[in-house]
């Protein structure tokens, strides 16, 4: 019962949503703002964005932004939201979508068919490495941008063989800081060098081949050597069994529907 007042609910306010730019294959928006994030001007701006990305990708990528779950979990309600609403291009329903509840200060991401394969658990949380401080800072456009636009170029490398994962996630920007510790770094060799080759020149010291050389010959001598054994100390510790390593790949759960999604998920 709740599963049909849940898809009678979203086809009545359906109608006022084809209103706004930002429409799926399907004919259904890309940009739902139920909570009211962005202004008109950023909505128009950000729909343009995931519709040029979508329609060029074949695989839909959606943000919906709502005020509270409804008893929901996260994971169940952007879901549900996709399964219902019929996202999604071809048979597997190719799509991404963003969700963002916030009473509960949580955000999901919902991945079905090709973006399942796109988006794994590995490069899911390096993608929210990204936007969740714009979420936390309350700067939603930039967040929700962020998103799509990692969305794009996820997509691309999944279609050359080889989507981000574990082993393989995209190469972090080169930090300025970078430059100044490699620049201080060869000074400090070029230092090195150059005190070396004074410190060569200098003639009126021999290096000697062993310590001793170094001691007046008969100023020091042993009379009697002792090694005294005092104890001895094992430590045993117990050997831990190497954990697996994470193979990669993204998770699935099969939603309400009873399609396959993957994602995952947090609080902001």
């Amino acid at each position: 019962m709740k599963r049909r007042l849940f898809g009678v609910f979203f086809g009545m306010v359906l109608s006022v949503l084809l209103a706004f730019p930002g429409l799926a294959a399907n004919g259904l928006p890309r940009v739902v703002d139920w909570g009211d994030l962005l202004s008109d001007g950023d909505e128009a701006d950000l729909a343009a964005t995931l519709d040029e990305i979508s329609e060029r990708q074949q695989v839909d990528i959606v943000v919906v932004t709502v005020d509270s779950l409804e008893g929901q979990s996260a994971m169940a309600y952007a879901d549900d939201f996709y399964d219902y609403n019929e996202y999604g291009f071809g048979e597997e329903r190719d799509g991404i979508l963003f969700l963002i509840s916030m009473g509960d200060r949580a955000w999901h991401i919902s991945t079905s068919g090709y973006g399942i394969t796109a988006v794994t658990d590995a490069g899911l949380e390096y993608m929210s490495e990204a936007f969740v401080d714009d979420l936390s800072g309350g700067d939603y456009l930039a967040a929700f941008t962020t998103f799509a636009e990692m969305c794009d170029d996820y997509i691309t490398q999944a279609r050359l063989g080889e989507p981000y994962d574990v082993d393989h996630l995209p190469q972090e920007p080169f930090d300025p800081l970078w430059t100044f510790i490699i620049s201080l770094g060869i000074g400090f060799l070029a230092a090195l060098i150059v005190t070396g080759i004074m410190k060569g020149e200098l003639k009126t010291v021999g290096s000697q081949a062993r310590a001793d050389d170094y001691v007046k010959r008969g100023s020091m001598n042993l009379t009697k050597t002792n090694d005294l054994y005092l104890y001895s100390h094992i430590d045993r510790r117990e050997r831990k069994e190497e954990e697996p390593r994470d193979s990669g790949g993204s998770n699935t759960h099969t939603s309400s529907s009873g399609r396959t999604h993957g994602g995952g998920g947090g609080t902001f």
